[in-house]
This record gives structure tokens, sequence and C-alpha cells, in this order.
């Protein structure tokens, strides 16, 4: 694994165990790094946090603050977290209650008032299914038992509806993000057809064999943007990237 990452998962655990001391029963990585097509320049490092109990407002201060300096040394994508209450790891709900949650998306938030992101982010989060689904099948344990010790069982319905929400917004979304938004589509219908859980790549993969080979080349173009490094020409009109989504979605939501 790349150093720059490792020194990161060290830094990550260490600000873990200083905020949450006891309270602290695991660290989990998921998404790209744990699927195995992490992209320095193009994709975060998502990890989950499972606590014994809530956290207070100050620890919450504590941790988001030292989330911030860490997030200085990572891609351009940032880290992206949540803390979640070992109780919902163990017997799943869905939505699934959230104590805090950090992305790139909040930095401004949390360097303009710190304390007031810190109170109002929490709530549940229907992403966490996903999330959960894949720490059960690959993850990367920073620290705590493993997966198996602290996650139960997802639902199949909950995981589909979760993954599903996530592409809704997906016609109007494509023209800005091809490449994200045509191999989540991939991915999505990959679980629908055959109950495989897939990252961002395999889903593209397995779309070339199993969907219409008219969008072979607009898949094709799709890897070729999520693994190269640099800034990547879509030569394709708004028309043709729409098409693709709504055929995906058609099949996606067909009974």
């Amino acid at each position: 694994m790349d150093t720059k990452v490792q020194s990161i998962f060290e830094q990550i655990r260490r600000l873990s165990i200083q905020i949450f001391e006891n309270d602290l029963a695991g660290i989990y990585v998921h998404g790209s790094l744990a699927l195995g097509c992490f992209n320095w320049n193009k994709s975060d490092i998502d990890f989950i946090v499972v606590l014994e109990n809530s956290p207070t407002l100050e620890q919450k201060e504590n941790y988001i603050a030292g989330l911030l300096d860490i997030n200085k040394k990572c891609p351009s994508k940032g880290l992206e977290m949540s803390i979640v209450l070992e109780k919902y790891t163990r017997q799943f709900v869905y939505p699934t209650p959230f104590e805090l949650h950090f992305s790139n998306v909040h930095s401004k938030r949390c360097s303009d008032d710190l304390k007031a992101f810190c109170q109002n982010m929490n709530g549940t989060d229907k992403d966490l299914a996903s999330h959960f689904t894949v720490i059960n099948n690959a993850c990367i344990v920073l620290y705590g038992k493993s997966a198996k010790d602290t996650f139960g069982e997802v639902p199949k319905a909950d995981y589909f509806d979760s993954i599903k929400s996530d592409i809704e917004n997906a016609e109007k979304e494509i023209q800005d993000n091809p490449a994200y938004i045509i191999l989540n589509l991939c991915r999505v219908l990959a679980f629908k057809r055959d109950d495989r859980i897939l990252s961002k790549k395999d889903g593209g993969i397995w779309a070339i064999e199993h969907m219409d080979k008219h969008y072979s080349c607009i898949i094709e173009k799709a890897l070729s943007d999520y693994q190269c490094t640099d800034s990547f020409y879509w030569e394709e009109n708004e028309d043709t990237l729409i098409a693709f989504a709504k055929y995906a979605i058609s099949l996606i939501f067909e009974k």
C-alpha cells in the first residue's frame, strides 16, 4: 500500500484513540481502498468509526479539528467519515443513526463554526447500509475487532434501497461527473441482476459483458477516466450521456 496512505491511516488511528479512548470499538476503512481500486487523484478515503457510547460535544469538536488537519495531507477528495454506535452496527437499523459525519463538502462549515457543525451534524443516513455491506465483504481494520465481530448482516432490500438512492439524480448529474455516475449505475445494476457487491471499476467490467453492447464504448471510457491520474476529456454530448443514464435506470427499476 502507498506509504502516504499508510501514514494517513496511522494518523487517523492515533487521533481516534486519543479522543475516544475506551469508547473506541473500531475503525473500518471501506470504499475504493478496501475494494482495491483507489486512485490518489480521484478517490477519497472512506472510514467508519464505531463507538460504544455517544461522544460528547467536546470530543466531536476535537475529532473534527484533528481530521481537518489530516485532511490537508489527503487526496484532493479528502476524507469521508461517519461515527456510528456499536449497537447499530451489531443490530442494523435502516436508515442508520449516526453521531457525526465529515467530508470535504463540509470543510468550510467546520472552519466557519465548528461547534455549530458538531451540534447539528447527526441523524440518519441511508448510505450507511451500503458502507456496512462493503465492510462485511471487504474492509481494512485500522483498530478493533474483525468486521464480522462488529457488523451484523444488512438486509439485501436495505442495501439495494441505499444504492438506488445514490443514483436517483443520475440524469441531472451525469454531465458533471460522467465516470462516477456511469460506473455507479453499472454496479447498482450488477447487484440488481446478480447480487454482486462490486467496486465502480468492477461494476464497469461487469457491465461491458452484461449491458447492451451499444454502450460498451462509453463504459470503457468511464473506466479509463476513473483509473487515469490526469484530467480526462469527454467528447460525448449531454444527450448521449443522459441516454445511457435513462437506459441504466430503466433496467435498475424494472420489475
